[in-house]
């Protein structure tokens, strides 16, 4: 099996891309931003600690039952505080990392020949690394810009910083093996998104050569993750700063 890496810029189009390889060519999607929001979910160890880094004030939304994360909160408390973008990176990134290789390890253990991992920061995460080929989804700055602002209601200063935030397109273009241009039509991006699952498809040979030599070592890795993760989640606490917090407000 090849494992994709499929990146872009925020409003460059990744979500469409990636929609259109799960639904079209029915690839398995390994998604960054969901396995975010799962490992900060009250069931999840990544959450307590959070609470107690930052302070259940601070991030959580109580108005929520059972409350959760408010991720506007979390997003300005890091924003400007490269120290709390390190210490909440710290807590996040292992058990989003063991994930994505649970993900991986389960596409190909079902057989999948091509598996993408689709993650905003392929590159800043050195995830670019583990992957045989790195899909950039890309458009221009003004196109970026008209989308955001459309999308999020902001204004364009907001946006820009938003945009200036990230790694240039121009750097990731230069560092992708394929790049797709997603200012035409639906039709055009899809195409070319078609030619490139047809350009890095492995063929029957290679596929049954790897799993051959590699699945009895994917079924003990697989289970034994599994196993770990399973086991943390048994060691989060049932009385919560989650639980304390919402009563110390209620008095």
């Amino acid at each position: 099996m090849r494992l994709v890496g499929l990146t872009g810029g925020i409003a460059t189009g990744k979500s469409t891309a990636s929609t259109h390889l799960h639904t079209s060519h029915h690839l398995p999607i390994i998604d960054a931003d969901l396995l975010a929001r799962h490992v900060v979910q009250p069931s999840q160890p990544a959450f307590h600690t959070i609470l107690h880094t930052f302070g259940a004030a601070n991030v959580l939304d109580l108005q929520q039952t059972p409350p959760q994360l408010d991720r506007a909160k979390l997003a300005a408390l890091i924003f400007a505080n490269p120290d709390a973008r390190k210490k909440l990176n710290a807590i996040t990134h292992p058990p989003i990392r063991i994930e994505m290789l649970r993900g991986v390890l389960r596409a190909f253990l079902q057989g999948s020949a091509l598996c993408v991992l689709d993650t905003p920061l392929l590159f800043e995460a050195g995830l670019y690394r583990v992957v045989s080929c790195v899909i950039v989804v890309a458009c221009s700055t003004q196109t970026q810009l008209s989308r955001l602002m459309q999308r999020d209601s902001c204004t364009r200063d907001a946006a820009q910083a938003r945009i200036d935030s990230q790694m240039s397109m121009d750097e990731k273009r230069a560092r992708a093996d394929i790049v797709i241009e997603n200012e035409g039509s639906l039709e055009d991006t899809r195409a070319q998104l078609d030619a490139a699952v047809n350009a890095v498809m492995p063929s029957a040979w290679e596929t049954l050569f790897w799993r051959v030599c590699l699945t009895p070592l994917a079924f003990v890795l697989y289970g034994g993750l599994t196993a770990y993760v399973k086991l943390r989640e048994m060691m989060v606490p049932s009385t919560s700063v989650v639980s304390m917090e919402k009563e110390r407000k209620e008095l």
